[in-house]
């Protein structure tokens, strides 16, 4: 059940980044009091002055972050500002500290995975924390959750996501996925040796057609087995360009035969390079889940479900779990019980699409 709002706004770090300008400007559109965070002020200003109760804030998480928490009093923080892969909790634990509710868009299977640890603290100061509210494992988990009743047994889950070259990229998604290219990955069920960008394979989307893909470390690896009791789980993203895509495949063999190249500072460059290339791809990208087991008649079963984004609109596709629950977290939802967790499980499929209307996005 919903109770009464808080009146505190939810403070949006990074409020002005690829992901945070479109969460600000979903709350705004539902009533959420929302302020825009970030280090350059001028920024956060002028977008805050686009939404109506906005407003501005001058801030790094690195620099005096709890004592503004206890200033600001927001009544939940949303956490954009990646990459998370290698980061702490020092965020996630003031806002423990300020009594605050705290949303992250975490795709560092670590980071998401090791989130629980938390759990005491929050409970203890009755707040609620929710780690990876984005795509992986927000959406990826909501789906489950849709086509479980379906199943008697579920084994296996193979899915991917192939962005359009011309949808805005961030350059902390970008660092992100440059940490683990090339090497190897924590072993996951049903594959006990992998390197992140390889096992180059191909799917066919619908409007889109074959993409490329590739592996990628994601908190799914380890989440869904354990949620669903999935004994096999590969996930891959891939560049609308194969030029591109296969060129990076390239560098991780690089990687992977230890020769001295670190792409995460490299990061800047080759998303500036690949940028170069937009007027050689589209706008549309997506997501695709193919699930397999048996049915309920014991028979095995294979499901597939996609969803499709063009004019640009992919972005809006990981935004949507932080929105959701941001907006329960402000509305005091009592369903979202203190604690700390990853988002597994928390976002209806339903409610996802309903989000999403507004923009040209379809499921298949």
């Amino acid at each position: 059940m919903t109770g009464e709002a808080l009146t505190n706004p939810v403070l949006i770090l990074g409020g002005y980044g690829n992901f945070g300008k479109r969460i600000a400007a979903a709350l705004s559109r539902h009533n959420v009091p929302v302020i825009i965070a970030g280090r350059d002020w001028n920024r956060a200003e002028a977008l805050a002055g686009t939404l109506p109760g906005a407003r501005g804030l001058r801030l790094d998480i690195n620099e005096d972050f709890l004592a503004t928490l206890k200033l600001e009093k927001p009544s939940v923080v949303v956490h954009t500002c990646g990459p998370f892969q290698g980061a702490d909790y020092a965020v996630a634990k003031a806002c423990i500290e300020a009594g605050a509710h705290y949303v992250d868009l975490a795709d560092g299977r670590d980071f998401v995975r090791e989130f629980r640890g938390l759990d005491a603290d929050a409970k203890a100061a009755g707040v609620t924390l929710i780690s990876g509210a984005s795509t992986v494992p927000g959406l990826s988990s909501a789906v489950l959750e849709h086509f479980r009743p379906r199943f008697g047994r579920l084994d296996r889950l193979d899915f991917g996501i192939s962005p359009g070259q011309r949808a805005e990229r961030g350059l902390a998604t970008t660092r992100a996925i440059m940490s683990y290219v090339g090497k190897r990955l924590r072993p996951f069920a049903g594959h006990p040796k992998a390197y992140g960008w390889q096992d180059l394979r191909r799917y066919d989307y619908p409007v889109m057609g074959k993409r490329w893909l590739a592996n990628c470390d994601v908190p799914d690896l380890d989440l869904l087995p354990e949620a669903y009791g999935l004994r096999d789980i590969r996930f891959g993203a891939g560049l609308e360009i194969g030029a591109l895509h296969v060129g990076l495949w390239m560098m991780s063999w690089l990687v992977r035969c230890r020769l001295p190249l670190n792409l995460v500072k490299l990061a800047r460059p080759l998303l500036a390079a690949s940028n170069a290339f937009n007027g050689l791809g589209s706008d549309v990208g997506g997501m695709h889940m193919v699930m397999g087991g048996a049915g309920l008649d014991g028979r095995p079963l294979t499901e597939k479900w996609a969803i499709v984004a063009k004019s640009g609109h992919g972005p809006q596709i990981p935004c949507v779990p932080a929105i959701l629950l941001a907006k329960r977290l402000y509305e005091q939802d009592a369903a979202l019980t203190p604690g700390a967790r990853a988002c597994v499980g928390l976002v209806r499929l339903e409610d996802y699409l309903d989000e999403l209307q507004r923009f040209d996005i379809a499921t298949y």
